[in-house]
């Protein structure tokens, strides 16, 4: 199994029960999570070393969200412990056509704080095998992004496969921002992860795809990510798409590009969703065991698309399933049959 190191902010998460709206809730489960830190739960889980990267405050809840990723296997030894807050993001489940719903309350958190000389990156990144991160880290604020880029610097400087998730979030940046930090970024960057928005947003390439609709068609992506790779020297480009046909009923499937042949994945109907919230975290983070256990490229999107369809009935941020259950889903059953 490979070390995996994962840069990023884990939140406090607090959702009303089941389907209750925020005006309904008298009280809410606390949940922790975000980007890199469900990666990082996801390739522990499948039984590689999980370095989760961050800052939190050394207060009771910085420590429940320390010890949130220990127990489910995630090496904290490189969180510094420090600064006022942990973000927090409220999260409303959606059910038929009512979308859900998210509000952020993370300004001032100790990761978007946090002082870039306090990480060395060339120690966290020396006999690792791949680092990972997301649009969501640099949008945090201006030394988040430094923070960011002295992390894939110090990733080639010691060999390391480098992946990001693009992530655009419109409640943290604006596309131009996006596009000014992410796209010199770029030049790190081995595999590519985004969907249609996320490409449009970060990077400036537009799918013929109609999102609002709720489709999405393979063969509007692959100009897009030939010219991605083309401009930015990816090894790898990646996508989920989305059919989103009501909050509780998705289609889902995936699309790699790696230079010369296109895959697409088989395609999954959700229905219902129980979560989608970590969806296309559990997709790099299966991404990242196939390319790291030597599967395949059809064989490791594969794992990735089926390991993020279980996601989603999984509720809380985290996907946690086992490396047997997702190879299950992938071989084609798919029945939900009782396990005896």
């Amino acid at each position: 199994m490979g070390k995996i190191i994962t840069l990023g902010e884990i939140m406090l998460r607090l959702s009303p029960d089941g389907f209750l709206r925020f005006s309904q809730a008298d009280s809410f489960r606390v949940i922790f999570g975000g980007g890199e830190a469900n990666v990082a739960v996801s390739c522990a889980n499948y039984g590689h070393h999980a370095v989760f990267v961050s800052k939190l405050p050394a207060h009771e809840i910085g420590q429940a969200a320390v010890d949130s990723l220990r127990c489910r296997g995630v090496d904290t030894s490189c969180i510094i412990r420090g600064g006022k807050r942990v973000g927090i993001y409220y999260c409303e489940t959606g059910a038929s056509m009512r979308p859900s719903n998210v509000i952020y309350d993370r300004a001032g958190s100790a990761i978007a704080e946090a002082d870039p000389d306090e990480f060395d990156f060339d120690s966290i990144m020396k006999g690792a095998d791949w680092f990972h991160w997301s649009g969501i880290t640099p949008a945090l604020s201006d030394s988040a992004a430094e923070l960011t880029r002295r992390a894939c610097e110090a990733a080639r400087r010691h060999g390391v496969t480098v992946s990001v998730d693009l992530n655009f979030r419109k409640k943290l940046w604006t596309p131009q921002k996006a596009q000014s930090v992410m796209r010199p970024l770029m030049k790190y960057v081995d595999v590519c992860i985004g969907n249609e928005e996320d490409a449009e947003l970060c990077l400036g390439f537009h799918p013929e795809a109609d999102i609002l609709a709720g489709t999405t068609h393979a063969e509007g992506y692959k100009d897009i990510f030939r010219a991605m790779m083309s401009e930015f020297g990816f090894r790898y480009v990646a996508s989920t798409l989305r059919e989103s046909f009501s909050a509780s009923r998705n289609g889902w499937k995936a699309l790699l590009y790696d230079g010369v042949d296109f895959y697409e994945s088989r395609r999954y109907d959700i229905d219902p969703i129980i979560d989608r919230v970590g969806g296309g975290d559990a997709f790099s983070g299966g991404l990242i065991h196939g390319f790291v256990s030597g599967m395949p490229v059809s064989q490791a999107l594969e794992f990735a698309v089926a390991a993020s369809a279980l996601k989603q009935t999984i509720p809380g941020d985290f996907n946690l399933v086992s490396v047997a259950e997702v190879e299950r889903l992938a071989a084609g059953d798919a029945s939900g049959r009782v396990s005896r």
